[in-house]
């Protein structure tokens, strides 16, 4: 019996990147495992972005207005037909063989829905060693996704209906809308690992959104928060997902005291009232 073929819709965002857009198309066009579609998504571009995508016969192309790389998503899952989602980010490109080694993965695991995979990191031209803190996982990784974004965007393959299920990205989260879609994923079942570096994920450069707001565990609590109000999580998993969020709002705490800015302690209490009360933060060291 042969084997399944599932179709892929490839999706990339992209917001004034035209040098590395046209690399990370390639690396979609170049797939040994060729894709069902390429879809685009022109976030308001200045660069001359809609003009060379508009020449390019294999491109499906979405514009919009500056939005966020959440809306672009988004917009772009909504549209798409394949069975599996690949997200790329635009400054990010795919080695030849990444979706042929996921494809066979995920034929021989096929109670997945979500399958990523190791990746090269390059920063400022050069290619670096990842920490250990962010080593990647298969299975049960809800308690790795917790402290940080376990899963990179661009490594992912995902099931169509499992983002029927748990929802699409965050739009009213600015940055680590991806950090909250994999809790969301993770909460609820195991996710598929191929330990084989099938990407290079670039970093380094001005315009990334982790550049853009240094204060990401504002987004990461409000993601747990979400997970804390919500009814889908297991009593270990609330735990779990307490005393992070606890953490994280002692670090905000502690900064916010360092730098003088009390007002923003009393507007995180505001927020967080529900979770949290001012005596356990008055413990906070």
């Amino acid at each position: 019996m042969p084997k399944r073929m599932p179709t892929v819709s490839a999706i990339i965002p992209t917001h004034n990147r035209l040098p590395s857009l046209r690399i990370a198309v390639g690396s979609v066009l170049s797939q040994r495992y060729p894709v069902h579609e390429l879809i685009v998504v022109d976030d308001g571009s200045t660069d001359g972005t809609r003009e060379w995508c508009e020449s390019q016969d294999r491109i499906t192309l979405i514009t919009q207005h500056n939005q966020g790389v959440s809306h672009a998503r988004n917009r772009a899952i909504e549209l798409a037909s394949g069975e599996w989602i690949g997200l790329l980010d635009s400054d990010d490109r795919w080695y030849p063989e990444k979706l042929e080694v996921q494809v066979s993965a995920i034929n021989q695991s096929p109670q997945h829905r979500l399958c990523h995979c190791d990746e090269h990191w390059i920063r400022n031209g050069k290619r670096v060693n990842p920490k250990f803190k962010h080593r990647k996982y298969g299975g049960d990784v809800f308690a790795h996704c917790l402290p940080l974004c376990a899963i990179s965007p661009s490594a992912t393959l995902l099931h169509h209906s499992l983002l029927d299920d748990v929802g699409l990205f965050d739009e009213t989260l600015p940055a680590c809308e991806d950090y909250d879609l994999w809790l969301r994923i993770a909460a609820r079942e195991e996710v598929l690992y191929v330990d084989q570096a099938l990407l290079e994920k670039t970093g380094g450069h001005a315009d990334q959104l982790s550049q853009r707001y240094p204060a990401m565990d504002t987004f990461r609590l409000k993601a747990l928060a979400k997970l804390l109000r919500g009814h889908g999580l297991s009593e270990e998993q609330r735990a779990l997902t307490n005393d992070m969020f606890l953490e994280k709002l002692r670090i905000f705490c502690n900064g916010a005291r360092k730098r003088g800015k009390l007002e923003s302690i009393d507007s995180m209490l505001d927020d967080y009232q529900d979770l949290v009360d001012r005596k356990t933060v008055l413990t906070f060291s």
